[in-house]
């Protein structure tokens, strides 16, 4: 893998997720073409473009991110911002909420 042509494609996947949807690490690790990298798009998130709706981003289960600034009640506080609804630190209605570009 090329890490910086990864981290490219995943910084420009992130730019495209819509307000009040979200997207899963693993679902950004197969867009960006290396569907078993989830844990290296948590990495580039953590490290990323603070510009970036980072937010946004959530494990497979719609968990929110221990390592967000101010962790999971940080990411909670933005989400909510965003008018999402966050319960358990979960994200409601999850699958609802999922994004998957169309091309996926």
């Amino acid at each position: 893998m090329n890490d910086s042509n990864f981290r490219e494609k995943v910084e420009a996947i992130v730019a495209q997720i819509p307000q009040s949807r979200v997207m899963t690490y693993g679902d950004i690790a197969a867009v960006a073409g290396y569907a078993y990298a989830a844990r290296a798009v948590g990495g580039i998130a953590h490290f990323g473009d603070p510009n970036l709706p980072w937010q946004r981003v959530v494990n497979r289960f719609g968990g929110l991110a221990s390592g967000y600034p101010g962790g999971k009640r940080g990411h909670q506080e933005v989400l909510e911002l965003e008018g999402f609804e966050v319960k358990d630190f979960k994200v409601v209605n999850f699958a609802e909420k999922r994004w998957l570009p169309d091309f996926l």
